[in-house]
């Protein structure tokens, strides 16, 4: 017989500064090594291999071996849910620098929400299939009064989006196999309450593909140094033509 959750452990891992810097590292999927990883924590290397086992040891990332080189990513997603929905409810940590000030606009403009696109050009983008007619079944837009299970950058629920026979057409069109998805055990179609845009986001197996398709079209690019993406002029274009989405710096609009 099992007892009740014990919350405290993964708590504790989470908790401390530099592991949960770590963990947000890795929030984009991505496998890195331990040197990647101390930067951005800004720790020793040696400090950030204790974290790091630490973190293995809690089940929260895993470890894959290349001959001999290490490399850390996020273990379960279920991991990534709750360092973003724990993002959501956070004091923010003050920009000092350009730099920072930089990154900062970046993951807010697009980043990855473990392995679907999110930010201003995740939102925009589930607008526009919305306003398309290629999704059905809500606005994209959270509405508190209403809402009772969604909570920041978390799967939602209160909502049961629906891919219409248009939509598979234009999927299909763009180069995702929806047979193929809908065939796989992963859920079609999620969403999440993105934490900086306060709407919704594609997530679920054709979110996860619909970026993949992005990156493989170079209509994305990773960031060197971290989880934020770029829209790349062809991407821009792209968006335009397939999607009737016209985003910039400032402002995204559908047309």
């Amino acid at each position: 017989m099992k007892g009740d959750a014990d919350i405290s452990i993964p708590a504790a891992l989470i908790g401390d500064a530099a592991r949960s810097r770590l963990l947000m590292a890795l929030a984009d999927g991505r496998a890195l090594p331990a040197s990647r990883l101390a930067a951005e924590a800004g720790v020793a290397a040696s400090t950030a291999s204790e974290h790091l086992a630490k973190l293995r040891a809690g089940g929260m990332v895993v470890v894959e071996t290349q001959g001999r080189h290490r490399f850390y990513r996020i273990g379960d997603d279920r991991v990534m849910r709750a360092v973003e929905a724990l993002a959501a409810i956070a004091p923010t940590v003050p920009v000092r620098s350009l730099r920072q000030g930089t990154r900062a606009h970046a993951l807010r403009r697009s980043r990855l929400c473990y392995d679907h696109l999110a930010g201003r050009l995740g939102v925009a983008l589930m607008a526009a299939l919305l306003d398309d007619g290629a999704l059905t079944g809500g606005d994209g837009i959270h509405h508190p009064e209403t809402a009772t299970d969604d909570r920041f950058s978390a799967p939602g629920h209160d909502v049961d989006y629906l891919l219409t026979e248009h939509g598979a057409v234009l999927l299909g069109s763009f180069g995702v196999d929806v047979d193929a998805l809908r065939a796989g055990r992963r859920p079609l179609i999620r969403y999440c309450l993105d934490w900086t845009e306060q709407r919704h986001h594609l997530a679920g197996a054709l979110g996860a593909a619909l970026a993949d398709r992005l990156f493989e079209l170079d209509w994305l690019r990773r960031a060197p140094t971290h989880r934020a993406v770029r829209l790349t002029d062809a991407g821009r274009s792209g968006l335009a033509a397939d999607f009737g989405l016209h985003f910039d710096d400032d402002s995204a609009r559908t047309a």
